[in-house]
């Protein structure tokens, strides 16, 4: 490493807005946040809701009633006419020679 181009690293403290205080190391030797995991609602499990400017009531009013729904079509789909290469009688007559034959070669 070279010598007098690093920061120094050295003991820390950072305060929370609550006045939580946590002891590390860092380069800045004091660090100020808002919020901190003894006062955040993932960690604490209470769940606040912020409503900065009643944006949820506005949100609500502006698309109520236009809810996205998933509909099916009621268009129904053309099927394709099935093209047999050979009628049922001659299908039956191949399937049947077939097991014959199997049959023949079993024994």
């Amino acid at each position: 490493m070279k010598k007098e181009i690093h920061p120094k690293y050295g003991p820390s403290t950072i305060q929370c807005a609550c006045g939580n205080v946590i002891e590390t190391r860092s380069v800045m030797p004091r660090i100020q946040v808002d919020i901190c995991s003894t006062c955040h609602p993932f960690f604490t499990g209470k769940m606040k809701l912020l409503d900065t400017a009643g944006r949820i009531d506005r949100f609500k009013k502006k698309f109520d009633g236009r809810v996205a729904v998933n509909k099916k079509s009621t268009k129904v789909m053309p099927k394709m006419p099935v093209k047999l290469k050979f009628s049922d009688e001659v299908r039956k007559e191949k399937l049947q020679a077939l097991k014959e034959k199997v049959k023949a070669a079993g024994k």
